[in-house]
């Protein structure tokens, strides 16, 4: 099948060029010639995260680094954005962690507003916050430059330091995330998303005084702990040994990414939610159609649709397989009342102009 069929939220398609650099033959994971391998992505990596600080690179899923945000980061108790499946696992890691947690939960299709978060953080006693930056099994974008400063002002306020814990699982890569300058803690994502790698490997970025806080903390673990994550990465090593392969495809992946330039990367993201946006309110409001995340707060990566009871979106997968392309359908208790649309990664506009003609086809029947 040719490159263009597959729009899963979740691994994406992966360019073939990508796929191809897997193909190169083993090294010695301590040797020079992965320290100049680590030493070439760095910079990169770092620009991709609009950061100084290092990105590290975990051969795990993402929810590994979700778990490293809270064994380093948490140091009592935290508060829990929830608005979504992913957010709530994101609560959850906390708990299963043994730290205190206090869930602020809104709507699943809804975002959170940052003073609302103000207000909760003012009766002290938080140490952390976490967040999903895009929510995947919405399609919702926090506002998360304006949570951060939500965060910041309760700081100042009680004197407390509070750490920001980011999942920016389906933004990163795809969408703005200023690491620095949102002044955010721990920023995580992983290769199967807007990055268009296959899946294995988690990235993430910590601030200093994440870094300070983990310092402190026992129960870090050993293989998520950032106080070994950072050591290593100044000497362009891993602290664990890393799935080689998967470097070699992050490696090309880099190149391209660069070749095209971040905010032309983020600008096609753009491009393509727009038009999935435009199509909805459209051609698919003919025949039930409407976008689930409220007009403001849409992921530029991923769009949910919700769809008619007459067409569960399980069975409208089904019919766009059969015609060779893959999309997602509800996630969770969303699984038949919604369909979502993987527009990120390396995908283009023709490409996707491609599957909303099949899948208006099919609601034409």
């Amino acid at each position: 099948m040719s490159f263009g069929h597959f729009f899963l939220p979740g691994p994406t398609e992966v360019h073939p060029d990508v796929l191809a650099a897997q193909a190169q033959p083993m090294m010695g994971h301590r040797g020079k010639e992965m320290t100049s391998l680590i030493a070439e992505i760095d910079l990169p990596l770092r620009r991709i995260f609009a950061t100084e600080r290092p990105v590290y690179v975990s051969s795990s899923s993402a929810t590994g680094f979700m778990e490293a945000g809270v064994r380093n980061g948490v140091r009592r108790r935290a508060l829990a954005l929830v608005n979504g499946a992913f957010s709530q696992r994101f609560a959850d890691l906390v708990a299963d962690c043994g730290k205190e947690l206090e869930i602020f939960e809104v709507a699943w299709g809804e975002p959170h507003a940052p003073e609302e978060v103000r207000r909760r953080l003012l009766g002290g006693g938080f140490d952390a916050v976490t967040v999903v930056h895009s929510e995947t099994s919405t399609g919702v974008l926090n506002p998360l430059g304006e949570i951060a400063e939500a965060v910041r002002s309760v700081e100042a306020s009680n004197g407390e330091e509070i750490l920001l814990l980011v999942d920016a699982v389906t933004s990163l890569g795809g969408a703005a995330v200023n690491t620095d300058d949102w002044g955010l803690d721990w920023v995580l994502t992983g290769s199967q998303k807007a990055l268009a790698l296959p899946p294995g490997l988690a990235f993430g970025s910590a601030s200093r005084r994440m870094l300070d806080r983990a310092a402190s903390l026992t129960g870090r673990g050993q293989y998520f702990d950032l106080i070994e994550f950072d050591r290593n990465w100044a000497k362009h090593q891993t602290p664990n040994t890393p799935a080689l392969t998967l470097f070699y495809a992050l490696q090309k992946q880099l190149e391209r990414i660069q070749a095209e330039g971040i905010e032309a990367r983020l600008a096609r993201h753009q491009a393509m939610a727009e038009r999935c946006w435009e199509w909805t309110e459209t051609t698919g409001a003919r025949f039930g159609l409407s976008l689930f995340a409220p007009e403001g707060y849409r992921a530029p990566t991923v769009t949910a649709i919700a769809v008619p009871e007459s067409h569960p979106g399980s069975e409208i997968t089904k019919a766009l397989k059969a015609r060779g392309y893959t999309i997602g359908s509800g996630y969770g208790k969303l699984k038949d009342a919604t369909i979502r649309i993987g527009h990120m990664g390396d995908h283009d506009l023709d490409g996707l102009n491609r599957l909303l003609r099949e899948l208006e086809e099919i609601f034409e029947g």
